[in-house]
């Protein structure tokens, strides 16, 4: 994992609720599946305790990991809407298209969820409009060949 990691406030708290709801309801979950499997003897064939094992080892790497995750973790503060930066929400126009225009918020590549509109700030087209204003036309560099976007609005 790299040393920045970048997360809105509203990214922030989701990881934080969803490590709470590790170690408060999912770990003791666990822990009660290995004390009954333990229960029904021999351990060397017991197919309930590997599973419990296997279920807890998934828990707490999944723990340490949005733990470190928060540590390294750098909020994206709220910017000025005069150029497109982290945390912004931005309307585009692809290619000069009146009828293809969509608008993403540029987030951290740990919160990127483009099927909701959230585009990591390291993918090709934030790139492209990283610091752009309003007007500006901008060339997305992409593995399907080369595109322009014009930037309509900065929210």
């Amino acid at each position: 994992m790299s040393n920045k990691v970048y997360l809105t406030n509203e990214g922030f708290l989701e990881i934080e609720e969803e490590l709470n709801n590790l170690k408060e309801v999912k770990r003791p979950e666990v822990i009660k599946a290995l004390k009954d499997a333990r229960a029904l003897g021999d351990l060397s064939e017991n197919a309930d305790y590997d599973a419990a094992r296997n279920e807890q080892a998934k828990v707490e790497g999944r723990i340490q990991e949005l733990e470190k995750l928060l540590e390294v973790a750098e909020l994206i503060e709220k910017r000025d809407t005069d150029k497109v930066g982290l945390g912004a929400t931005v309307k585009i126009m692809y290619d000069e298209d009146e009828d293809d225009v969509e608008e993403y918020r540029i987030v951290g590549s740990k919160e990127a969820d483009p099927s909701n509109n959230k585009i990591s700030n390291e993918s090709p087209l934030a790139k492209a409009i990283m610091n752009a204003k309003v007007g500006d036309i901008c060339t997305v560099e992409s593995p399907n060949g080369n595109y322009n976007v014009k930037v309509l609005e900065i929210m």
